[in-house]
């Protein structure tokens, strides 16, 4: 589903050159559990971002489900994040004045789907991370571990075939985490291809394959 190769990312001020990634080569199968892990600073985030086309490379190939995306231009290669990428992230990054289902329903907005529609996939994303009590209610009216839920129903709603999970779990104790990781499961169990950075080695075990990053190199 992913393929690096080569993949390099330099970031450059007028005084200073940081290499954040240098020469990784990497594939994730389809149905895959990858997890990501390496102390902080040492290029996950980075990487999960170039993974997810938020970021381009300074210079290697990705191919996303047998494409080549190099070339894209910025609206094509939105497209194919919103088609193919689901992103859950660590802060949430739900919007306060709209209630949960509202958020769940992003993603849609940029799709040709009917109201109609976008309302009942995002009940049917919700019912499935265990929300679908909590529709009408608003962020700020939910613990932390109901908002990573509406995140992770927010990425799905549109049925991609890649997930970008960044620190899911970092911001919530060890009972939401593990709640979080069963959803991740069921989801990958379900035919969903996941990749997800974390600090938390009891997690990354329970992930079909781990791998190191240390300072911005592939160790593992």
């Amino acid at each position: 589903m992913i393929k690096l190769q080569n993949v390099e990312k330099v970031y450059r001020t007028s005084s200073v050159e940081t290499l954040a990634l240098n020469n990784i080569n990497l594939t994730v199968n389809k149905g895959e559990f990858v997890s990501i892990m390496g102390p902080s600073g040492c290029g996950k985030s980075t990487l999960l971002n170039i993974m997810g086309l938020l970021d381009e490379p300074s210079q290697g190939h990705i191919e996303i489900d047998g494409r080549r995306v190099e070339s894209y231009q910025d609206q094509k290669l939105a497209r194919l994040r919103n088609e193919k990428l689901g992103f859950i992230f660590q802060s949430f990054h739900l919007i306060n004045d709209l209630s949960v289902l509202d958020n769940v329903e992003i993603p849609l907005l940029y799709r040709n789907t009917s109201a109609k529609e976008r309302r009942e996939l995002a009940r049917e994303a919700l019912e499935k991370v265990g929300l679908s009590n909590r529709m009408k209610h608003f962020p700020k009216q939910l613990s932390g571990g109901q908002k990573q839920r509406v995140a992770i129903a927010r990425a799905i709603v549109g049925r991609p075939e890649i997930i970008l999970a960044d620190e899911p779990t970092g911001n919530l104790d060890s009972v939401m985490g593990n709640e979080i990781l069963a959803i991740l499961q069921k989801l990958n169990a379900d035919g969903a291809t996941i990749i997800m950075v974390t600090h938390d080695d009891s997690m990354a075990r329970q992930t079909h394959r781990l791998i190191r990053l240390f300072d911005g190199t592939q160790v593992q």
